[in-house]
């Protein structure tokens, strides 16, 4: 996949993963609800510092971006069982953390734009 199609992802499913809970009904407070929109901003955030098209102040690169990627859908897909919650919902978090897992195992690890290609 290439760095602007998983730019396009991190933002579209930052936003997801923050509406999650309530778009699929386990908004209750608890930690079921607040991990995923906790994981959702931060996805947002580091994608605002990534060194890749999408990025806004392009500090991390983007092998960085995608080691955070593959640690945080490991934890978001095992955090239903983690924190004993996947009795009352577990799927969102499963689907999503595999996805994000996914992501980080298929993207390119270079940008077609360099912010080091744009200072001239």
């Amino acid at each position: 996949m290439s760095t602007f199609l998983h730019g396009i992802g991190d933002y579209v499913g930052g936003i997801v993963l923050i509406l999650a809970p309530y778009l699929f009904g386990f908004a209750t407070g608890g930690i079921a609800q607040w991990l995923p929109m906790i994981l959702g901003a931060a996805v947002i955030v580091y994608s605002l510092f990534t060194d890749f098209e999408l990025g806004v102040v392009r500090v991390i690169p983007m092998r960085l971006h995608l080691i955070f990627d593959g640690i945080g859908g490991l934890f978001l897909a095992a955090s239903p069982w983690l924190f004993g919650f996947s009795t009352e919902v577990f799927l969102p978090h499963l689907i999503f953390g595999i996805l994000e897992i996914g992501a980080s195992l298929t993207t390119q690890t270079q940008p077609r734009t360099r912010s080091a290609d744009q200072s001239g």
